[in-house]
């Protein structure tokens, strides 16, 4: 039988506020009694939404150990403030991804998990900063159902959460989500809804100042995928509901209880395809659907309303990018990681009966921790001081070394083959996979075995976010580094033809080329996340991409131990729940092709697997690369961009057609703009 980990140190991953309460009276003194406004009164109320923050409650990256001043809620702290000071009717609502995501998570989750009277940090700084609601993201299912149940303080009728254990504390702010239900109950599993009286200062008819109430009703959803990506946690105990249908059922239920305007959290981004209750980001027809009159979205880590973007969600029929809009609905996402904040500033104006929105008045914006000069906004101190227990245990804890490397890890070329942080994690993964297979299913034990792995850090999120382990020593956090999501081992029974098919899905990373074009052509698809760009690095395999071909045509030469792969030949390969199960849309992978699927953490078997080899040297641990670019050669440059000054890691990696062609690419992020010569 394989060995388990479990005495193995533990870390479990890597790479999503507080409110509001403050509106809410103590709960002896009773509801506070709605104060009705005479007609022809106006006000202006504001939505303010963090998303996607991912437990970066400070300015930290624990992965590099070094101060981080582009992220953190301690610094969207002084938006917050700004905002508030500009907009005095205000609610703080949190779009989900929130509890997951840093080491500082996974050490309160699972190294020294918290006990029941305990709140988590992220939570902690939320309340602080008197968030008045919250959604749940589909980060938040990681760690289990046991774990959010404690956490947020309920009680969930599920199995696998003890019933009769008592309420543990949670955030000082309700939290809702409207579409995943007990399968024990048939009921949702937190309260789907919850309505605030906002008590406002409002401008009478007369243009004197009055107090006012707004009953404001927020309702949340998650993504129905979450029933793929978290399948070991939530089969059999919850099922979904689509975005769409769920709004119908509570909407008219919640204005029928008096609200007067209606919020959806929606943790999800936009997408026309044709409807359906499974669908990640539905969004697009959450905002179709009578009654609602905002939307706070999040999930795909974009900025909206964003007037230059190019992604395709955001360039939909009926989406204004410029004003922040969706088929007429004011949306806003604020990006991640406490980077923006959201803002939507409602013109209200009462006609005697409720709160109506002049929407010809209200505006919606992202706001950034950046200055204008390239500086970032002063934290807020309190928060630092409020979780610095927490801080300083999980930097020691990260600290603990588990091996040495000869050669430096990065992914800062990644997508042009340098495979010199993915090559370890796949050889942890493919090491496992046989293993176990050989002692527990021997049927298929006559199958090769190999292994998929993605550079999971490749800029999305600025140009510190790469994967860079320095050589040395290998402690915890730089496992974490190379490995960043919770995830856990799985693996794959693949025909030939459908391991090409898994490959070509992951080419599109790459833009088509045009050879003929003079004009420099983006190599890299930034649509297609970094995390989808699965590759193999094994010397057994060998493929070739041609980014002169479609979609769907890239993948050539395909071979396995000098012959070229048939399509009727049979694979083990290792690989994550997300992407056994569904996530990425990848072909054939739906959760029928798993043969293993691993109660085991893929970064805690990068971490067995560094600590028994101990040394790590470039030849044995980072320089298999399976795959290279069809050579082309192109009337025009073929450009990406990349962290500045790093054109030695490409040399040492045995890269010689890549050459750095201007220090600032002009953009303003921090990047290079580099050239790849596909000829050579």
């Amino acid at each position: 039988m394989r060995q388990p980990l479990r005495q193995l140190p533990r870390l479990a991953l890597l790479p999503l506020l507080l409110a509001g309460c403050g509106a809410l009276p103590p709960a002896a003194t009773g509801p506070a009694r709605p104060l009705a406004a005479p007609a022809g009164s106006s006000a202006t109320l504001a939505l303010l939404e963090t998303t996607d923050l991912h437990a970066n409650v400070l300015s930290y990256d624990y992965y590099k150990l070094q101060a981080e001043p582009s992220i953190g809620l301690e610094r969207t702290a002084a938006l917050i403030a700004q905002a508030r000071a500009q907009f005095p009717n205000n609610l703080l609502l949190d779009n989900g991804d929130t509890i997951q995501g840093t080491a500082l998570a996974d050490y309160q989750a699972l190294v020294k998990p918290l006990a029941c009277d305990q709140t988590l940090a992220i939570y902690k700084a939320m309340n602080l900063l008197k968030v008045d609601g919250g959604g749940i993201g589909n980060h938040e299912f990681n760690y289990g159902l046991a774990f959010l149940s404690q956490v947020t303080g309920n009680r969930f009728d599920v199995d696998s959460v003890d019933a009769g254990k008592p309420r543990c504390a949670g955030p000082a702010f309700p939290q809702v989500l409207a579409n995943v239900y007990s399968v024990r109950t048939g009921k949702p599993l937190f309260a789907p809804y919850h309505i605030i009286d906002k008590q406002i200062t409002a401008t009478g008819p007369d243009g004197k100042a009055i107090a006012a109430t707004v009953k404001v009703g927020i309702i949340s959803f998650a993504p129905p995928t979450i029933m793929a990506w978290d399948k070991r946690w939530l089969e059999g105990r919850v099922y979904t509901q689509g975005v769409r249908e769920t709004a119908e059922k509570f909407i008219p239920e919640m204005r029928a209880k008096g609200a007067e305007l209606v919020v959806a959290i929606s943790h999800g981004g936009l997408d026309d395809s044709p409807y359906s209750p499974t669908m990640e980001n539905g969004n697009y027809y959450l905002a179709q659907v009578p009654g609602v009159d905002a939307m706070l979205i999040g999930h795909s880590h974009q900025l909206f309303p964003n007037a230059a973007s190019t992604v395709p969600q955001f360039n939909l029929p009926g989406v204004d990018k410029a004003r922040g809009l969706v088929n007429g609905v004011p949306t806003v996402m604020a990006n991640l990681w406490g980077k923006h904040l959201g803002v939507i500033g409602f013109s209200l104006r009462h006609d005697g009966t409720r709160w109506v929105i002049d929407k010809s008045a209200t505006t919606v914006e992202a706001r950034g921790i950046q200055n204008a000069d390239k500086s970032y906004v002063t934290p807020d101190p309190a928060i630092a001081t409020l979780v610095a227990e927490e801080h300083a245990a999980t930097i020691a804890y990260v600290q603990t070394p588990v091996g040495a490397t000869d050669f430096r890890m990065s992914t800062y070329f990644a997508d042009v083959g340098d495979v010199s942080a993915i090559e370890v994690v796949n050889q942890a993964q493919s090491s496992y996979l046989a293993a176990y297979v050989k002692a527990n299913l021997p049927q298929y034990a006559h199958l090769p075995v190999l292994s998929m792995s993605s550079p999971f850090k490749s800029g999305s999120a600025g140009v510190s976010d790469y994967t860079d382990v320095k050589a040395g020593n290998v402690a915890l956090n730089n496992a974490a580094d190379l490995y960043l999501y919770p995830n856990a081992l799985y693996g794959v029974k693949m025909n030939g033809a459908e391991l090409q098919a898994w490959l070509e899905q992951s080419a599109r990373r790459f833009n088509t080329i045009d050879v003929n074009k003079t004009e420099p052509q983006e190599l890299v698809n930034t649509a297609h996340p970094s995390y989808n760009f699965d590759t193999l690095t094994s010397a057994d395999v060998r493929y070739q991409i041609d980014v002169t071909q479609p979609p769907g045509r890239r993948i050539q030469a395909l071979s396995y131990k000098g012959k070229p792969v048939d399509a009727s030949e049979e694979f083990l390969i290792a690989t994550n729940n997300y992407r056994a199960s569904g996530g990425g849309n990848f072909p054939g992978l739906d959760g029928s092709k798993t043969v293993v699927a691993s109660p085991d953490n893929n970064r805690e078997l990068l971490i067995a697997y560094v600590t028994q080899e101990k040394n790590l040297t470039r030849a044995k641990n980072g320089a298999a690369r399976s795959w290279t670019f069809a050579k082309a050669a192109t009337k025009g440059p073929v450009v990406f961009h990349s962290a500045p000054n790093v054109i030695d890691l490409a040399r040492a990696a045995g890269i010689d057609n890549v050459t750095q062609l201007k220090l600032d690419d002009g953009a303003g992020k921090g990047f290079a703009l580099y050239q790849l010569d596909l000829s050579k």
